[in-house]
């Protein structure tokens, strides 16, 4: 087995996790993070604007003990005030100072001291670090921040004096561990929660997804009558919807175009066909005169001949609404090519008492086309003119340059066609004249005939009638000039 096929084989043997699953999933993990980015966030902020507080308080302390020993050097009430008594009136963040003289003796120091912090290691520690805070753990293992100053006496200097301070942040730390206990609380029921909310929201979600499949499985080639009702949905839900529906409403119509077309076929080539084998099984009945056979051999070839256009019309149009079909195109003068479908039927129509013109104009136009099958389309066009032409009347054809198109129009003053039968005409097999006798119309493929060749030059048709006054074709395509 080659690696290709292995991977194809593990891959169809994994479960396929389902959509909703997926939603959630995604809803899980962003929630998670968006949460957990905030509160860590919001942790950072708030570690940071403790240890700014402690960092002012400090630096506060310094200034405050600076501006007495440089104006006031002889107070030692205050100074007694401040270092001594100040921490001993505080409940819970605690300070204690140390002033030592220039030679490194102590002067005063806070009651207690000792006791909380290793005074040798709190100088070693702030040695070379005055003026910047710095973490340190007391006796007890409770945290501290400490920091330590030279401090000028007297005004002007006389000499300094060392100032070490530090204060217990116990409080702010437990601050802190309250928070990142509600910081794991917070995940760990967003864990669970964001799950379920997620699932909740993505199966409702998909809801009308699954109704749409749900409708998909019931449409059968017998059922194509089934909508999805879009009320409600999301918008984009609902054009897809719509979507949906439009589609089935094409299918719908191409299968009953197809089953008419189905059973136009079977009538058409079934009624030569039923000719043909009835004239044979007359003439072998009994014996006839060689006149008589002639005329049954004349019969069947007639029936022979319309059901070989039959035929071939039926494959024109196969090969035209190929993708894979391709124009012949080359520089046709309009103007010639009216005129030599004017000279073809002139005969016919000179019998029928029909007067067949063109147009002067079109003598001047000059494009790039396939001249075979416009020649079709227009002789499709003049042979149903005349056919619905009484004595008298006129069929003319014209030709008009309108810039980026061309417009070819075939026009006759004949009996028209019903306004309710005008949408309809250019479907195959489509007749005007329900009897669907020879004389009413051929097979039916002209106009379809037509059209297929206009789709493929990249033009249109138009068609426009009015019963007992005749009827317009206008074939429109683009103005591709010839070199």
């Amino acid at each position: 087995m080659s690696s290709k096929q292995s991977r194809s084989s593990r891959a169809a043997l994994r479960p396929r996790r389902t959509l909703a699953f997926r939603l959630s999933a995604t809803y899980a993990l962003v929630g998670l993070l968006l949460v957990f980015l905030a509160t860590a966030s919001l942790y950072i902020v708030l570690r940071t604007e403790l240890d700014r507080s402690t960092e002012l308080f400090l630096a506060d302390k310094l200034h405050v003990l600076g501006t007495m020993l440089r104006e006031r050097p002889d107070d030692e009430d205050a100074l007694h005030e401040e270092i001594e008594l100040e921490s001993a009136a505080r409940r819970y963040q605690r300070f204690y100072i140390r002033l030592l003289d220039e030679h490194g003796q102590p002067i005063m120091t806070t009651p207690g001291m000792a006791e909380q912090l290793d005074i040798a290691e709190l100088s070693s520690r702030t040695r070379g670090h005055a003026g910047h805070p710095i973490a340190m753990a007391g006796r007890h293992e409770q945290p501290f921040r400490v920091t330590t100053a030279m401090l000028a006496v007297g005004t002007p200097p006389t000499h300094s004096d060392a100032v070490q301070i530090a204060i217990d942040i116990s409080q702010e730390e437990e601050l802190l561990a309250r928070y990142r206990l509600w910081f794991w609380g917070i995940l760990l029921t967003t864990s669970a929660l964001f799950p379920l909310v997620g699932y909740g929201i993505a199966r409702r979600g998909i809801r009308p997804v699954e109704e749409i499949a749900a409708t998909a499985r019931r449409i059968t080639s017998t059922n194509l009558r089934e909508r999805i009702e879009s009320e409600g949905y999301p918008s984009e839900l609902a054009s897809l919807a719509g979507t949906f529906n439009e589609m089935l409403e094409r299918l719908e119509e191409s299968f009953e175009r197809i089953s008419r077309f189905s059973a136009d076929i079977a009538h058409d080539l079934r009624t030569p066909v039923n000719n043909i084998r009835g004239e044979v099984e007359v003439a072998l009945a009994r014996s006839r005169t060689a006149d008589e056979y002639r005329d049954v051999l004349e019969s069947s070839l007639e029936e022979a001949v319309r059901l070989s256009e039959l035929v071939g019309d039926l494959l024109f149009l196969a090969r035209a609404e190929s993708p894979f079909s391709e124009l012949h195109r080359e520089g046709v003068n309009i103007g010639e090519l009216l005129t030599k479908v004017r000279d073809y039927y002139e005969a016919l129509a000179s019998d029928a008492g029909i007067s067949l013109l063109v147009s002067d104009g079109a003598q001047q136009l000059n494009v790039e086309l396939d001249r075979s099958l416009m020649l079709r389309a227009v002789s499709n066009l003049v042979s149903n003119a005349i056919a619905h032409t009484q004595h008298g009347g006129t069929v003319t054809l014209a030709a008009t340059d309108e810039g980026a198109t061309i417009r070819i129009e075939v026009f006759d003053t004949g009996i028209g066609i019903p306004v309710e039968a005008l949408p309809r005409v250019f479907d195959r097999f489509f007749r005007v004249d329900p009897s669907r006798s020879k004389t009413s119309g051929g097979s039916g493929l002209g106009l379809a005939i037509v059209q297929s060749i206009l789709t493929l030059h990249g033009g249109s048709v138009e068609i426009i009638s009015q019963l007992n006054h005749g009827t317009c074709v206008k074939l429109r395509m683009p103005a591709l000039a010839t070199q």
